[in-house]
């Protein structure tokens, strides 16, 4: 019985009780055995939905207040530690394209070749020409940045999963993009568009990929495509080539079946803005389950490899620095660090890239 002067609601506590599906626990309970006990139970649940809710509420402000990117990957980063590794989110690269990779920025008009060497590979890309439903030949620059890096992994990862050299683009671009968290958008500034540039420069491309040991040089011609169709868009507004099938080459097919390297689909979109993140992100992958002891790789060849565009060493040393500590933003149990002497490896389990333990990169 209630206390003179303060009601049996108040002692109860039922005031507290908001939800609206709450309340009506409460008035089910309402004149049943041990319905005390019940109330303190619903006040319980609705005690732990406010805390989740101010909880909710502080995390929210907290990435509203970050730059886009930044708040990316700390999305990223709960949606990774929350839902582990699993093969559906597996992505692959051809490991020599992940290792010396392709330009970070467009070339100045004119040129249409790029080279890049690390430790004893090295890789030439040439620009080629793409032949128009109209008959004419186009030339097309040098695949570069993000977007290419993105693209070539969407395709290599097609054929893997398909077991097949063969692709049918619209069937996968719309997914593809979904995949990565960007809008199909048209038009000309649109992100339909800048795909297209990097899918046609790509397919058009001619690429050598080389290795040396101080006795004898090996050269291997690589054309990633051995056949494209394409035709002219259908939009009135934006006439531009689109192709829908392509066929990688035998050559290429082969060795992306014995040397590709897994990532985990939302570390791409954690840095899909920035080709020099994919390119160390894969890079990372490949090294830490291929060395067996600890490993510090020196400035001077992380500069051969990820500083193009930089004049000095204090500069891209900076970069660097932020872009290892991006890397450990998504995945902290990296064993990674940069020292005074270079970055510091060591070997670990796929697990700390969110790969499943069967994900193992195959050696070339």
């Amino acid at each position: 019985m209630a206390e003179s002067g303060i009601p049996a609601l108040r002692l109860l506590g039922e005031e507290q009780i908001r939800d609206a599906d709450l309340r009506a626990k409460l008035e089910e309970a309402r004149g049943k055995f041990a319905f005390d006990v019940t109330v303190r139970h619903i006040i319980s649940l609705q005690h732990e939905r406010d805390h989740k809710a101010a909880a909710d509420k502080m995390r929210a402000d907290e990435l509203a207040g970050m730059p886009r990117d930044r708040r990316r990957r700390s999305v990223i980063r709960e949606v990774i530690e929350n839902e582990g590794p699993a093969p559906e989110n597996l992505r692959f690269m051809h490991s020599v394209l992940a290792i010396c990779g392709l330009p970070y920025r467009q070339l100045p008009a004119g040129v249409l070749e790029y080279e890049r060497t690390q430790g004893r590979m090295g890789l030439v890309v040439t620009a080629g020409k793409l032949r128009t439903p109209d008959g004419d030949r186009i030339q097309q620059p040098v695949p570069f940045g993000p977007k290419a890096r993105l693209v070539l992994g969407h395709l290599t990862t097609q054929a893997i999963k398909t077991k097949s050299p063969d692709i049918e683009l619209a069937d996968t671009l719309t997914e593809f993009l979904r995949d990565l968290g960007f809008p199909s958008t048209g038009g000309d500034n649109g992100t339909l568009r800048a795909f297209k540039v990097q899918l046609n420069a790509l397919f058009a491309c001619h690429m050598e990929i080389s290795s040396w040991d101080g006795h004898k040089a090996t050269s291997i011609d690589a054309k990633p495509f051995d056949k494209v169709e394409v035709f002219f868009s259908e939009s009135p507004d934006q006439r531009s080539l689109w192709t829908s099938k392509i066929s990688f080459s035998d050559r290429m097919f082969t060795g992306l079946m014995k040397h590709a390297i897994p990532m985990d689909v939302r570390a791409l979109r954690a840095f899909q803005g920035s080709a020099r993140k994919l390119d160390l992100l894969y890079w990372v992958g490949y090294r830490l389950h291929s060395i067996r002891t600890p490993l510090t790789v020196s400035y001077q060849a992380l500069r051969s490899q990820f500083g193009d565009g930089f004049a000095r060493d204090r500069a891209f040393r900076a970069q660097l620095a932020k872009d290892v500590a991006h890397l450990k933003e998504v995945f902290p149990k990296l064993p990674l660090k940069l020292t005074d002497t270079g970055l510091f490896l060591e070997n670990a389990d796929p697990a700390v890239l969110a790969l499943p333990k069967l994900a193992r990169i195959k050696k070339r």
